[in-house]
């Protein structure tokens, strides 16, 4: 008899919103009424409930780590709960149900090699950090793939991931997981997700008449053709926050209906131990899943954000001119103290996630005797590479205008590094970003974003 398998997987996200010179904080946020911020409001609605229904236990999910982050400073009972899900998968099946994602939650196959794996690996130091083990599985953010990006995860140790079936060719036995062969000539396996059904969900829930009639009219007939896996995957909050009390939907589906319509539930890593892949597909090239121009709308724009997109445009140049710089002063700053300064860098964010301290860093790579301020430089320019991966933020560049806190965001990022460089060397790298920012414009409000940038250094000052 052939064993039907069910597993829906949610991506779980905030976007950064906060001040990159204040730790992060996330603003009062009006729109959000009568919650303090859209973070409060998303938790009351959907990561709680979720959480308290059990929910977490029965889904594969990913927690994006500025969200993780909030969540254990400001509802730590909701994060506890999320990190005990994966915990009791892992005990009772040996493998848990969360994956990682890239830390940044950057485009990948926009960024250079070196970049991708730092995301890469930060994104797999978070997760052991948050969940105490390693992850098998890493979730692409807005699931933009090219080889290089899966080469990439190969070569840092990640298992599998997902991608949609637009995404792909040759997928025809349902979710797979399927072989994609690799530039090195390896193999990483993919997970395919029913595109149609997904939307669906993420779309139209409260239009579906509840979980039971979904499962019966929809859920059950698929098994006769589908394959031997379903996978659905989605935003997370879809289930309570986009739709509000449609964790309810989420719950029964998981817990009655999915099994009286004959499936078994499961998640990726068990499933991939257990069924390994048998066949090779082909992936396309530099797309996502939210976009269906390629890359472009975080590239150059295009007519998923309306209005005059150029300033997308604009604003990479002058993240990409002001990286290249903060690179240059980085290395000519490391070149005789005899480190692999992108080993330093990597291993900063241990720094970051308060597994070891400045100090013990610098004894790791045998700088412990270096001069205070010597050391402060040094130190300062790391928290600049750490800021300079973070103007890279996928929402920085998601929505349809320059002046906006997403951009924002991006561009405070910027100045953060920036002010840091200038405290460990002479040059001023602000004006040439500021040159560049001037070729991004606002239609909306006019603005450049050499105004905001210069609105940002001076609430700074």
């Amino acid at each position: 008899m052939l064993e039907n398998y069910f597993c829906l997987h949610c991506h779980f996200y905030q976007p950064p919103r906060g001040d990159p010179f204040a730790d992060d904080e996330v603003p009062d946020e009006p729109e959000a009424a009568p919650y303090k911020n859209f973070n409060e409001k998303a938790t009351e609605q959907c990561y709680a409930p979720n959480a308290s229904l059990g929910n977490f236990n029965a889904i594969s999910f990913n927690l994006g780590s500025t969200l993780g982050r909030w969540l254990e400073r400001y509802a730590p009972d909701t994060h506890q709960r999320i990190v005990t899900a994966d915990r009791v998968a892992l005990e009772k099946w040996g493998v848990g149900n969360a994956l990682a994602q890239p830390l940044h939650h950057t485009i990948l196959p926009l960024n250079p090699t070196r970049d991708k794996a730092l995301q890469i690996r930060w994104g797999r130091m978070a997760f052991e950090h948050r969940f105490g083990h390693s992850a098998q599985g890493m979730w692409l953010p807005e699931l933009a793939v090219d080889l290089e990006t899966l080469q990439a995860l190969y070569d840092n140790g990640v298992q599998f991931t997902i991608l949609s079936q637009a995404q792909v060719s040759g997928a025809n036995e349902g979710a797979g997981p399927y072989w994609v062969k690799l530039p090195s000539g390896n193999r990483l396996a993919v997970y395919v997700r029913d595109d149609w059904h997904s939307t669906q969900l993420a779309f139209s829930l409260q239009a579906l008449g509840g979980a039971g009639r979904w499962a019966r009219g929809t859920l059950g007939p698929l098994k006769r053709n589908y394959g031997r896996m379903l996978l659905l995957a989605l935003d997370g909050e879809t289930f309570g926050y986009h739709f509000p009390g449609e964790e309810n939907f989420l719950r029964w589906l998981l817990e009655y209906e999915a099994g009286a319509v004959g499936y078994e539930m499961t998640n990726l890593n068990r499933d991939l131990r257990d069924h390994p892949p048998t066949k090779e597909i082909e992936i396309v090239e530099n797309t996502a899943w939210s976009c269906p121009h390629g890359l472009l709308r975080w590239s150059v724009g295009c007519v998923c954000t309306p209005g005059d997109t150029r300033w997308k445009g604009a604003l990479r140049r002058a993240l990409d001119n002001l990286a290249n710089c903060l690179d240059d002063v980085y290395l000519d700053f490391t070149h005789d103290l005899a480190v692999d300064p992108w080993s330093l860098r990597e291993l900063y964010y241990r720094v970051r996630l308060g597994q070891m301290t400045e100090g013990q860093l610098l004894h790791e790579f045998g700088l412990g005797r270096l001069a205070s301020r010597q050391a402060g430089a040094l130190l300062s320019l790391l928290l600049a590479q750490f800021h300079r991966q973070r103007m890279y933020v996928s929402s920085s560049f998601f929505f349809d205008d320059l002046d906006r806190a997403e951009p924002r965001y991006a561009i405070a990022n910027g100045a953060r590094a920036i002010l840091l460089t200038a405290e460990a060397s002479d040059g001023d790298l602000a004006a040439a970003f500021r040159r560049d920012l001037a070729q991004a414009v606002s239609s909306r409000t006019g603005r450049t974003g050499a105004q905001i940038l210069d609105d940002v250094l001076a609430s700074a000052s």
